[in-house]
């Protein structure tokens, strides 16, 4: 409701700002007569609406206080020592200065709030999300959500519940050989390839897409986690002699480390992932 408010507001009040200046642009060509001076004055009108724009309206309106009082005791003063009459273009620009000010500030208002509004729905994105965008795989948010039901199954069954820790070696240099769009390529057919490798029933996890980090979680012991480490293996050496290394002129290697879930030394989600984590050490 607010953002459709914020949006009409922004879009009327842009809408008023160019007719305005539609209007003042016309005004100061249609008087030859006093063309420099409606110049002058067109020029204090825009320069006050900018000034508007990237203040506040209070600054905006102080400035059209001071002109109308410097403008009015100006033509005061042309009237009583010249004996000139007050014509249409002085009320023109009286009125049309302070109302092209406070134009500028209902659209400078509007598109601010609805910049704010759009900051915190990212946010709140950013925040809900349990996907991640080009993947469609699950996300680190999914994983801690996840991993306390899994957990829990596992305690109450005497399943063994696993934690598979896969990373990208020299993901780094590889960054800088390979192209932005052709990293996210490559990110999306690495997890075909562990998505492949694995279960219905297991889970696979983009735990860190700057690092290029998947995780897996299993239900299956240490044993069997070493299984489906070698069956990605040998998948990841059968795509790097049929479609990477041509595709992106370089081979790929991953680390993998495993770790069994214990309650007893495990505190949260996150632990688990970081001392899955400590097992790629062992994986030279």
């Amino acid at each position: 409701m607010n953002l459709n408010r914020n949006s009409l507001v922004s879009d009327v009040a842009f809408l008023v700002f160019l007719g305005l200046c539609m209007i003042c642009v016309t005004f100061t060509a249609g008087n030859p007569n006093a063309y420099f001076q409606n110049l002058i004055l067109l020029n204090l009108t825009f320069f006050f609406a900018i000034v508007t724009y990237f203040t506040t309206v209070t600054t905006g309106l102080v400035l059209n206080v001071i002109f109308i009082f410097g403008y009015g005791a100006y033509m005061m003063y042309e009237t009583v020592s010249k004996g000139e009459t007050i014509g249409a273009d002085t009320y023109f620009w009286l009125l049309v200065t302070p109302l092209l000010t406070i134009v500028t500030w209902l659209f400078t208002s509007g598109t601010r709030r609805l910049q704010t509004e759009n900051a915190e729905l990212q946010k709140q994105k950013a925040r809900l999300a349990t996907l991640d965008e080009n993947t469609d795989l699950k996300n680190t948010i999914s994983f801690t959500k996840d991993v306390t039901v899994f957990a829990g199954i596992s305690t109450r069954y005497q399943i063994p519940l696993t934690l598979l820790v896969l990373k990208v070696k020299y993901w780094k240099e590889l960054r800088r050989m390979i192209g932005e769009d052709q990293l996210a390529e490559a990110i999306i057919d690495l997890s075909r390839i562990s998505q492949a490798s694995i279960r219905t029933n297991d889970s696979l996890y983009l735990l860190d897409r700057g690092e290029a980090t998947w995780g897996l979680l299993l239900f299956t012991d240490q044993e069997g986690a070493k299984v489906v480490m070698d069956r990605i293996r040998h998948s990841l050496v059968e795509f790097n002699s049929n479609q990477f290394s041509a595709k992106y002129k370089v081979e790929l290697g991953l680390k993998m480390g495993a770790l069994e879930y214990n309650a007893q030394t495990i505190e949260s989600p996150l632990d688990f992932i970081a001392q899955a984590k400590r097992q790629l050490e062992y994986d030279v």
